[in-house]
């Protein structure tokens, strides 16, 4: 790595123009440099006309001719690298190269008509990858199903200030060794195991803890094998999103990267499945219960079918690359794209993007220097912060770890309440699918500011119909299920998918691991913080204060998102850095004038003009829009 004192961003441009600068069939793409992980599959994002790649200050032999010099070195087809690099220039002209033949470029115009039409395998990867958060998602619920048991069978039911401490901290003794230990250990386990070794470690070691977990005869004996559990969740959490990401083409991204929350909610509806057909089986002679272990116990069964496939997936290309196999890069992107053509342009492109970010061969604890000093990265993971931290914050995980026994509460039996629970996990996976097309339409910004205010007041809602009369049991606990469940198809659609698609891909490439370790860290964190303190909370505040304290928290995530959250959506590396790197104040202050702004415009009718765009890129685009557009758009910031 380049020992220069410089910022990473200032040593990498000088690399960068060491090697551009050879215009020639001699240039050389030096792949000792090439040591870094990409998420950004960007080439295809730049057909959206928001700026150029870093190929366009080159003509177009020059960029052919680098291609050559990479697939030369890398022993792979130099003519299709040659073409494939002229593609990565210029994504759109394709049909100008005369190069090319007409089966290419129906390919290409495939491509960029139809983005979801990719090889099963990419679908498969993605999906099999993230089945890793259908585990988390069954721990989440089947630990509300034996809330209803094992308390009372290791003697921490009561009602005792001790006794709620105790429960909340059995309940989330994952999530502390995750936010603690484990998610800081994926960087050296994806460096060392890859990211398919890394999933598939996690894998067996969820196996092992679940089936512990079914066979402990104490609280702090469940407590340890819960603890360990977190050893799983973390480095998982942590690797999937990025090893998805990594994968991904980028004008798709986030709907791929989100079928981690798919799974999640898929695990949590898969719970209350478990929970129910588990609850009323008796003892059998078995200390303490039998129904509680088997729903904790089944908790492995999604580990189980990911390990026995995520070997079989292929290697992430990114990964490959910051290894220096540039080749066997080649052959796992070739299964992830339709044709030669496009995988060679990808890997091309993703190796130039490596270059430019520098060397990943710093030491931990640099990067997580750099991720704090350096205000492009440091901007990038303050965004995850937010997202992270009002995931938990916003209340979900309550209803997810406690919707059982809120219902008993509200005046269900416990047969009823794992059916409303059930409800609850239905909805949760449901409501997760139409993101799956949203979060590329509409970005992830405009789904949390949508979202935020309208969460709080549901909230709202299902606490405040705790004062309706026990007399009016009907009422009461229709109403309280409403605003659970009016929470629940919101949140699907909005933070929950969000989070992780961007902690995924805000970060600089070279500390994106150790951003997404302290983004999940985050999210680990404060979900311990969430689940110790609720039983308490709830006892202190009553369900109408409870439910009103985390409705409070989702007007403050509101301000957040307005404030301190870019917009990522279909952005390519260049117009990323854009973005993160300007200062927090001045987003800040943007953001406010354009919320007046949008209010005057759209709710009070003025006919006032829109404000400038605040980035330099997205400027750019109302330079090259047309001249009457402009007029709508642009005017002073006073």
């Amino acid at each position: 790595m380049s020992t220069s004192s410089g910022t990473p961003k200032e040593n990498t441009k000088q690399e960068e123009n060491g090697l551009f600068d050879n215009r020639s069939a001699n240039s050389s793409l030096d792949p000792e440099k090439m040591t870094d992980d990409s998420s950004a599959d960007d080439i295809n994002n730049n057909s959206n006309g928001h700026g150029a790649n870093l190929l366009s200050n080159y003509t177009e032999e020059e960029v052919m001719n680098m291609g050559r010099a990479y697939g030369k070195k890398n022993s792979l087809d130099e003519d299709l690298f040659a073409k494939a690099a002229a593609i990565a220039r210029d994504p759109r002209g394709y049909n100008s190269m005369t190069f090319l033949s007409e089966k290419d470029k129906e390919s290409l115009y495939k491509e960029e008509q139809h983005p979801w039409a990719l090889p099963w395998k990419m679908y498969w990867l993605v999906c099999t990858a993230s089945m890793a958060a259908c585990m988390q998602g069954m721990d989440e619920t089947v630990i509300n199903g034996a809330n209803l048991y094992y308390p009372k069978a290791f003697g921490i039911g009561g009602d005792s200030d001790r006794d709620k401490w105790l429960q909340g901290l059995v309940n989330c003794a994952p999530y502390l060794s995750a936010s603690c230990i484990s998610c800081w250990m994926t960087d050296w386990m994806n460096d060392r195991f890859s990211r398919r070794g890394t999933i598939f470690i996690c894998c067996v070691i969820a196996i092992l803890t679940c089936l512990w977990s079914a066979l402990t005869n104490t609280w702090w004996h469940l407590f340890i094998a819960r603890f360990f559990l977190g050893f799983a969740i973390g480095p998982n959490t942590t690797t999937v999103p990025v090893y998805s990401s990594e994968s991904s083409p980028a004008r798709i991204r986030g709907g791929l990267v989100m079928n981690w929350q798919i799974w999640t909610a898929f695990g949590i509806m898969l719970g209350y499945v478990f929970s129910l057909a588990f609850y009323r089986i008796p003892a059998h002679g078995i200390g303490e219960g039998l129904s509680w272990r088997l729903m904790l116990g089944s908790a492995m069964l999604p580990s189980i079918v990911l390990a026995g496939q995520i070997l079989f997936c292929p290697e992430s290309p990114r990964w490959l690359m910051g290894k220096n196999r540039h080749k066997d890069a080649f052959k796992s992107m070739l299964a992830l794209r339709s044709t030669e053509l496009q995988a060679a342009r990808d890997t091309f492109y993703a190796s130039i993007l490596i270059m430019e970010e520098g060397s990943s061969d710093i030491s931990f604890f640099r990067k997580i220097k750099e991720m704090i000093t350096v205000r492009r990265n440091r901007n990038g993971a303050f965004g995850a912060w937010v997202c992270m931290f009002m995931q938990q914050f916003c209340g979900i995980n309550v209803i997810a770890y406690y919707s059982s026994s809120i219902f008993v509460d509200s005046g269900f039996s416990e047969r009823s309440a794992l059916i409303a629970s059930w409800g609850f996990g239905m909805l949760n996976w449901v409501f997760a699918l139409p993101a799956f097309f949203m979060i590329d339409k509409f970005g992830r910004r405009t789904l949390l500011l949508f979202s935020f205010p309208l969460m709080a007041v549901f909230l709202l809602l299902a606490g405040f119909s705790f004062w309706i009369p026990e007399s009016e049991k009907q009422a009461r606990v229709g109403v309280i299920s409403l605003g659970i469940y009016l929470f629940t198809i919101v949140y699907s659609s909005s933070e929950g998918p969000v989070p992780f698609t961007y902690s995924a891909e805000c970060a600089a490439l070279y500390v994106r691991n150790v951003t997404m370790s302290f983004a999940t860290a985050t999210c680990w964190f404060f979900n311990f913080v969430l689940s110790l303190t609720w039983p308490s909370l709830l006892k202190a505040f009553k369900p109408q204060g409870a439910f009103g304290w985390y409705a409070a928290w989702n007007f403050v995530g509101f301000l957040l998102v307005l404030w301190f959250l870019p917009e990522t959506k279909n952005l390519t590396l260049e117009e990323l850095d854009d973005v993160f790197d300007v200062p927090t104040y001045k987003h800040a202050s943007y953001q406010t004038k354009a919320l007046i702004n949008g209010f005057q415009r759209h709710i009070l009718r003025r006919k006032i003009k829109k404000l400038p765009p605040l980035y330099e890129t997205h400027r750019m685009a109302v330079t090259n829009s047309s001249w009457e557009e402009q007029k709508e758009t642009v005017s002073h910031i006073e």
